[in-house]
């Protein structure tokens, strides 16, 4: 059960689903230290490990004793977001956890009624009272990052710069307007990050100038880096900023909240 109150419904929160098929990208590390960072700029924001590793309720410190009830209640017992958030040492962040339950939902999924949309319709029962809700989506694109981009107002794609990159995200693109298509019709992309940057290294140069050609303003001008600190953090159930919020990687994830931050407001001056 929740470990500290969460906060009152205010207005409706921003859903930001973290994907992409390819694993080790950083999308797990972009998520919770996206989220810290929002949290320290004073948002309420509510991570949801939809992952069946359960990789972002370790790094947040999360032990396995209180992830009694976590994602799989959403998806099959009809619980509420309130009845499973999980309190972390971040002032204003909470976690919907991951246990071993969530192995097997991708089986237990297929013959549920509205498979697709059980995580959408759980968080709109929910009463809210956050800012933003971050979803860690599974390196896969099956019925749990499905039930992340149905539920979802927007993507955000972590991606890594090496050789592969663009080849495994135009799959990732044209899932998404399949998704568009199909279940979510307003689902838009938030933008790309390049993460895992290396500027002694010319090919990081390279892939981003053609994720940058290709999807020009979509593109974060915030770049994470390689960088121990933010390998080392996980392993001591830490954010990096908390870990060591000096360190190269902690202050790349401060920049891009900021300009996350300064996106949002451009969208809601746009569109109300």
């Amino acid at each position: 059960m929740p470990s500290a109150a969460l906060p009152l419904p205010a207005h409706r929160a921003r859903v930001i689903a973290l994907a992409n098929q390819k694993g080790g990208v950083g999308k797990t590390t972009t998520t919770i230290n996206l989220a810290t960072a929002l949290a320290a700029c004073g948002k309420r924001v509510l991570i949801i490990d939809n992952d069946p590793q359960g990789n972002a309720s370790t790094g947040l410190g999360i032990p396995q004793s209180n992830r009694e009830f976590g994602i799989y209640d959403l998806l099959f017992a009809d619980l509420a977001v309130e009845e499973v958030a999980v309190a972390t040492s971040v002032p204003g962040l909470w976690v919907v956890t991951a246990n071993v339950d969530l192995s097997g939902a991708e089986v237990e999924l297929v013959n549920v009624e509205r498979r697709e949309f059980r995580l959408k319709d759980s968080l709109e029962k929910s009463s809210g009272g956050f800012d933003y809700i971050l979803i860690d989506c599974p390196p896969a694109l099956g019925l749990l990052t499905l039930n992340a981009l149905a539920a979802a107002d927007a993507v955000l794609v972590p991606l890594q710069c090496e050789f592969y990159a663009l080849e495994g995200l135009s799959h990732l693109i044209r899932t998404i307007e399949r998704v568009k298509r199909a279940f979510n019709p307003t689902l838009d992309i938030n933008g790309v990050v390049l993460t895992m940057f290396d500027r002694r290294n010319n090919l990081s140069d390279m892939v981003a100038a053609d994720v940058r050609g290709f999807f020009g303003e979509k593109v974060y001008e915030t770049v994470i880096p390689r960088n121990v600190r933010v390998s080392e953090a996980p392993s001591h159930g830490k954010p990096v900023l908390l870990y060591d919020h000096k360190s190269a990687g902690a202050q790349a994830y401060i920049h891009l909240a900021g300009e996350m931050l300064k996106r949002e407001r451009k969208r809601q001056l746009a569109y109300g």
